[in-house]
């Protein structure tokens, strides 16, 4: 069996963000990074499969500068066989169909049984890149799974719906999943497994050779929303307080005419 999990690199998710001056992303400077938290439960989902299906081989894909291969490390570490680095110091400007035609362009000759992928990314959010990539490569697709089986080439999940609601679905390999929050608990690396990290095959592949595809859609303008009027703080005794709130309320609403 051959199993492909798709990660992004992104910042850490309590850094202050600045809009970057081309105004269509944020500025890269001064992030802390970390590998996509729903790309965490794919990459659990993909080793724990390789450990149930002993001769199955693991490949971890990611698409970016040489910064982001200290992510692919962490997955290595987590039990990943190898990585595929796609080089791209541009990623950021691509949108989703652009990276999930890479994705595609990149495993449609490989054999994949099983490719997974995050829900979606923390700092874009579009959840479209794997279904893309699975229509590409003309394999089902199944979203926001939350719990997942294998056997006899046949997968069984659960995927979550509106509500709390959940649909169980089953389908053939080779198939494409996309990773939700509750799937799992991602592992972390134990120190003798980030050092034989070390030691597996991480190649780089220039984007240009994988990219076939133009975009179909444009980033024009990134913004922080609009800050609104603060609240107003009363602070006194219960009966000043009182008469404050009925004054506002007179001054400034049509509440009490």
């Amino acid at each position: 069996m051959k199993i492909l999990v798709c990660i992004k690199q992104v910042p850490d998710m309590e850094s202050k963000f600045k809009i970057a001056a081309s105004g269509t992303w944020y500025d890269s400077a001064d992030l802390a990074w970390r590998m996509n938290e729903y790309d965490e439960y794919a990459v659990e989902q993909a080793v724990q499969l390789k450990e149930q299906v002993k001769e199955a081989d693991l490949t971890v894909l990611c698409i970016g500068s040489e910064r982001v291969k200290e992510t692919m490390k962490k997955a290595l570490a987590m039990g990943c066989d190898r990585g595929a680095h796609v080089a791209d110091d541009d990623c950021a400007g691509k949108e989703p169909y652009e990276i999930a035609a890479i994705i595609a362009e990149y495993a449609k000759d490989k054999g994949f049984d099983l490719i997974f992928t995050g829900m979606q990314s923390q700092d874009r959010g579009s959840a479209q890149v794997g279904v893309l990539a699975a229509e590409m490569l003309g394999i089902p697709s199944i979203s926001t799974i939350v719990t997942f089986s294998y056997a006899d080439g046949r997968i069984e999940v659960k995927r979550e719906l509106e509500g709390g609601v959940k649909a169980l679905l089953k389908t053939r390999t080779p198939a494409l999943v996309t990773c939700q929050l509750g799937l799992n608990t991602p592992r972390y690396p134990t120190l003798p497994n980030i050092m034989k990290a070390k030691k597996k095959e991480l190649i780089s592949l220039p984007v240009a050779d994988l990219l076939k595809v133009e975009a179909r859609m444009e980033t024009v303008k990134m913004y922080f929303p609009e800050k609104k009027g603060g609240g107003l703080v009363l602070e006194g005794d219960p009966g000043q307080l009182a008469d404050k709130l009925i004054q506002i309320l007179k001054e400034k609403t049509g509440v009490l005419a």
